[in-house]
């Protein structure tokens, strides 16, 4: 059974890899990633990690696994920003307060599709106007839900974390593992 990514992220690789688990191709999905009128944080982010797993060409016997990372801000959905303006508007609305972190999984073998969500709750302290444009500056917020990246730099910005950090970092890795188990995707060097 071949493995298909369908992310371009390292991070996704990279977490697969500390459960022993390479990929055999990455086919990144193109979708619109545009919320829609209402729509709230977690359903929002179920839908596009499934219309991700939709949207990658795959052979029937073909298992696509695809995520989708959201950040919310009470009802609000805080997406990857647009330039360092909007990130600088993320980070002072995520400063001294706590937000959530919403990761989909959608595996996809044909028509079939298994989807789990995981929501881990994210404290962040009170940032300093130089914490901030210091964090700018790094242009780690590039392309990173909510404008920022635990796993990196704004891993000091987080005091307290309840959840999956794999999960906030782009992957639930027990969920995954599950997942992948479920559809008879061999782990731990066993055979399906």
């Amino acid at each position: 059974m071949r493995l298909i990514l369908g992310s371009a992220s390292p991070r996704r690789r990279d977490l697969l890899a500390q459960i022993g688990v390479v990929p055999d191709e990455v086919r990144p999905a193109d979708i619109d990633e545009t919320p829609g009128r209402g729509e709230l944080p977690r359903p929002y982010c179920a839908r596009m990690a499934i219309e991700k797993a939709r949207a990658v060409a795959a052979a029937p016997d073909e298992l696509v696994l695809c995520a989708d990372t959201t950040v919310a801000l009470g009802r609000r959905i805080l997406g990857k920003p647009e330039n360092a303006g909007e990130a600088a508007e993320f980070l002072l609305a995520l400063s001294g307060r706590r937000h959530r972190v919403i990761t989909a999984v959608a595996l996809r073998l044909g028509e079939r599709i298994w989807e789990r969500d995981v929501v881990s709750a994210v404290r962040f302290k009170r940032l300093s106007d130089t914490e901030i444009n210091a964090y700018l500056a790094s242009g780690e917020w590039q392309g990173k839900a909510g404008g920022y990246g635990i796993q990196g730099m704004a891993g000091a910005f987080v005091p307290w974390i309840n959840g999956s950090f794999s999960a906030v970092v782009g992957l639930p890795l027990a969920e995954t593992a599950a997942l992948l188990a479920g559809a008879g995707y061999p782990l731990h060097g066993g055979q399906a």
